[in-house]
């Protein structure tokens, strides 16, 4: 039995080695920054996961030039037919029959069918008959879509932009802060955070698991500061902002919760590397009193006021 790498104590299936300075991991909105070179079309296609993953603006932009694309090569195909084929066209020039054409289309795949354009010959029909089955499909597609990406539960998890490293009992301690900005209630949250540090000597990495203050709360309902105690166990202890500068430093942050709306576990990821750590800073409290409960200023997450370490 081979023994087991004792710098690796967290294994996050991430690379120990690294090809330049400034490595990171995972970018701030929880994507891996990770390029596949050299993957056929058809083995990185996956249609389904890009209009379900992409934002609202692109997917309803790729829905609605699907929409005027396909009114086109059918509009195209009518005026190939030929305009005589098809009754209660009046336009004279090429352009006012393509226009009509492509309202006679646009009714023809949404199954409107006002009836004063109507196929004529077997071919006009033929069309016709062809872009209604695809407008059936391509609809229930669209719906189906929708559906995928109003079901999809997500944590809208906010990240303080910057971590601190600030006084903490006696000690001092890595902190960071996150808050759920919407409505939607999550619980049993758990949160785990690796430090991954370059070694001194090579390109090598090592991936530590942190102790925290608290790895979980059961509910969620107000803003959560995470901290992760500096005591001479941890791998950040005695060293300076420069050392973990030159170590490379990132800490990935991965959380874990349910969500009671769509009753399914959500996750959430970021990472904050050396340089997005403010030393001897700290968190200004911002939960204030609000009648008979509590309010929290969401845009205020990054205040931060000076504070000298242990």
């Amino acid at each position: 039995m081979k023994p087991k790498n004792k710098h690796n104590h967290n294994d996050l299936g991430l690379d120990t080695k690294t090809v330049a300075e400034g490595y990171r991991a995972l970018n701030k909105d929880g994507t891996f920054n990770v390029r596949k070179q050299n993957v056929s079309f058809l083995e990185q296609l996956n249609i389904f996961h890009s209009l379900v993953s992409m934002s609202w603006l692109k997917f309803l932009t790729v829905l609605a030039l699907g929409y005027f694309t396909i009114n086109i090569v059918f509009a195209s195909l009518y005026l190939i037919i030929g305009m005589e084929h098809l009754t209660g066209i009046h336009g004279t020039t090429p352009l006012d029959q393509f226009t009509e054409a492509f309202f006679f289309s646009a009714q023809t795949i949404t199954t409107l069918g006002y009836g004063q354009v109507a196929p004529l010959n077997l071919a006009a029909n033929m069309v016709a008959a062809t872009e209604s089955l695809l407008g059936l499909l391509l609809f229930a597609l669209a719906t189906g879509l929708m559906y995928g990406r109003f079901s999809k539960p997500y944590a809208t998890i906010k990240y303080s932009t910057h971590a601190v490293i600030a006084p903490y009992q006696e000690i001092n301690g890595f902190m960071f802060r996150v808050v759920n900005p919407k409505n939607n209630q999550l619980l049993e949250v758990e949160v785990s955070v690796t430090l991954s540090l370059k070694r001194d000597t090579t390109d090598l990495r090592d991936f530590h698991l942190l102790e925290l203050e608290r790895t979980k709360v059961v509910f969620f309902p107000t803003m959560w500061t995470i901290v992760h105690p500096i005591t001479p166990s941890s791998p950040l202890y005695g060293l300076s902002a420069s050392e973990v500068l030159i170590k490379d430093a990132e800490f990935i942050v991965m959380i874990k919760a349910f969500d009671e709306s769509f009753s399914q576990t959500v996750y959430s990821r970021s990472s904050y590397k050396a340089q997005e750590i403010k030393w001897g800073e700290k968190f200004t409290y911002l939960t204030k009193r609000y009648g008979t409960g509590v309010s929290i200023d969401i845009s205020s997450i990054d205040d931060t006021h000076t504070a000298d370490l242990n």
